[in-house]
């Protein structure tokens, strides 16, 4: 099994967008299959349609299960029968309960181990509401869905540059009540944690930034800084994590300083989202870290205003699914070395120093005595009684 190439989950994505668009033309390169086994949950029809209609050649075989899927070929696992109109860059309910039943149909398969690793294609978080579906976004959705009760964290990844968020989908009135100790202590100790596993980086810095322009200027602009997040990052170094800050956030990245970090904290969405998509557009990556599940998704969205127009860039949706492979291999060797540790064999050693702290004063001379007996053994009978 170690040898099998890893199943990737793609989910369609709202069929209105571009999903269907940059997930062919990422698995139209045949190398693809050489990497990996993707299964595409959703609609053969529906990605026919997008196919014709933007001249793609990539194909698919369709399958039922995902336990049918073959190695070597794309694999189109049908989620829904039903026939759904195509309006390219219209937003619908339609399209919305399509990408929800593929969603749907994916952690199902998780959770019986039929797949390795998820990559979700764009949603319009509007249009998937539903009784089902009451969540700002995929984070929060699968966090529910396949979490373990574990918490998820937003990271942004392109090359070096990792940005993880305190909050993610909140309206910016909401967000400063949100930003408590315990929320960054938290958030940030996932993010520590991630960089290890999934990352391979040993001993992270993080940065942390501020809340306030200028991290409050003394108090001037705000007192988070002083009340909430410079205590925070006092706690994570006490805890052996290389966090550092508050940083303003504008200086921070305008001046490269990000540079000299392995990842860097950020207190809400459009603070770290704004100047990484501007650094990484075309090959940033959207990582769900804190769960069981490696999922993976673009860092874009639908982008309707270039639906059907064949000009949607691919570059994130392949980038995500080279993420997802690389997680799932570092996690393996990362938990390899675990498996089998060797015995204890300091255990007995340890029993008899214990023992002799907690002795009682006679017992401590009884020791001593039987010490002494079994030194003169052996001993010419002169030295037995010197001994004694």
């Amino acid at each position: 099994m170690e040898n099998k190439p890893i199943r990737v989950a793609i989910t369609q994505g709202d069929t209105n967008g571009v999903g269907y668009e940059v997930i062919l033309k990422a698995l139209e390169d045949p190398q693809m299959l050489e990497l990996c086994t993707p299964i595409i949950y959703g609609s053969p029809k529906v990605a026919a349609y997008h196919r014709k209609a933007m001249d793609l050649q990539t194909s698919f075989s369709i399958i039922d299960r995902a336990e049918d899927a073959k190695d070597g070929r794309v694999n189109m696992l049908t989620t829904f029968d039903d026939e759904v109109k195509v309006e390219f860059g219209v937003p619908s309910k339609e399209a919305g309960e399509a990408a929800l039943k593929a969603l749907d149909r994916a952690m199902t398969d998780y959770r019986a181990e039929l797949y390795d690793v998820l990559v979700t294609a764009p949603i319009d978080k509007n249009t998937i509401q539903s009784d089902l579906f009451h969540f700002c976004g995929h984070t929060e959705y699968i966090e529910q869905s396949v979490g373990d009760g574990q918490k998820a964290l937003m990271i942004l990844a392109s090359g070096n540059l990792r940005v993880a968020l305190v909050t993610t989908h909140l309206p910016i009135k909401d967000v400063a009540q949100a930003i408590t100790k315990e929320a960054i202590v938290e958030k940030a100790t996932i993010f520590h944690k991630s960089l290890r596993c999934d990352f391979r980086i040993q001993n992270p810095r993080i940065a942390i930034l501020s809340l306030n322009p200028h991290a409050g200027d003394n108090g001037l602009l705000g007192d988070e800084e002083k009340e909430t997040i410079t205590p925070a990052i006092e706690q994570l170094a006490g805890g052996g994590i290389q966090a550092f800050g508050p940083y303003a956030a504008d200086g921070f990245f305008g001046s490269g300083n990000y540079t000299r970090f392995d990842g860097v904290l950020a207190m809400y969405h459009d603070q770290g989202l704004a100047p990484f998509k501007a650094l990484a557009q075309e090959t940033g990556v959207n990582f769900t870290a804190g769960l069981p599940i490696i999922r993976t998704s673009p860092d874009h969205g639908t982008a309707y205003d270039i639906a059907g127009k064949g000009i949607a860039d691919e570059q994130s949706l392949r980038q995500a699914i080279y993420t997802a492979i690389d997680i799932y291999r570092n996690r393996q060797n990362f938990d390899e070395p675990a498996k089998n540790p060797l015995p204890k064999l300091y255990h007995e050693k340890k029993d008899e120093s214990e023992k002799a702290r907690f002795a009682s004063p006679r017992q401590k001379r009884e020791d001593s005595r039987d010490k002494k007996a079994d030194n003169s053994k052996g001993k010419p009978e002169g030295q037995q009684e010197k001994a004694e």
